[in-house]
């Protein structure tokens, strides 16, 4: 496979998993706790932090997706940002540990977090060193 062609598999793989952080982020944004937890008492804290954190994941995957034009130059962005994901996912295997199995959409998102994000991240560092760019 010629470096450019990688290159475009991985904007694609990359532009794809942004989807989920940003529609999941936005629609917690919009729709607080409720949106995962119908029934739990009305609470201003906890309405607060969820919406504070779904605004980090919102952001996060618009972080995610400013490396796509250009991926194999932003390293460093990448790396970092895939640090987040991974501390995010090392949490909530904590949680699981601690509290049980949680949904399944929180399952996904541990595989994500800690299998698909480690895996991209060595993905475009290839990239990166097959464009000159590691």
């Amino acid at each position: 496979m010629t470096p450019l062609a990688e290159r475009r598999l991985l904007q694609g793989a990359v532009a794809l998993a942004c989807l989920i952080p940003l529609g999941i982020g936005a629609i917690s944004v919009a729709l607080g706790p409720a949106i995962i937890a119908r029934g739990l008492p009305d609470s201003a804290s906890l309405d607060s932090h969820f919406r504070y954190l779904s605004g980090i994941f919102l952001a996060l995957g618009i972080a995610f997706a400013s490396c796509v034009p250009a991926i194999e130059a932003r390293g460093g962005r990448f790396r970092l940002l895939g640090a987040m994901v991974i501390a995010g996912g090392l949490a909530r295997l904590l949680s699981l540990g601690v509290a049980g199995s949680p949904s399944t959409g929180h399952q996904i998102g541990l595989v994500m977090e800690l299998g698909v994000v480690p895996l991209l991240m060595l993905w475009q560092r290839r990239v990166a060193r097959r464009f000159g760019r590691a």
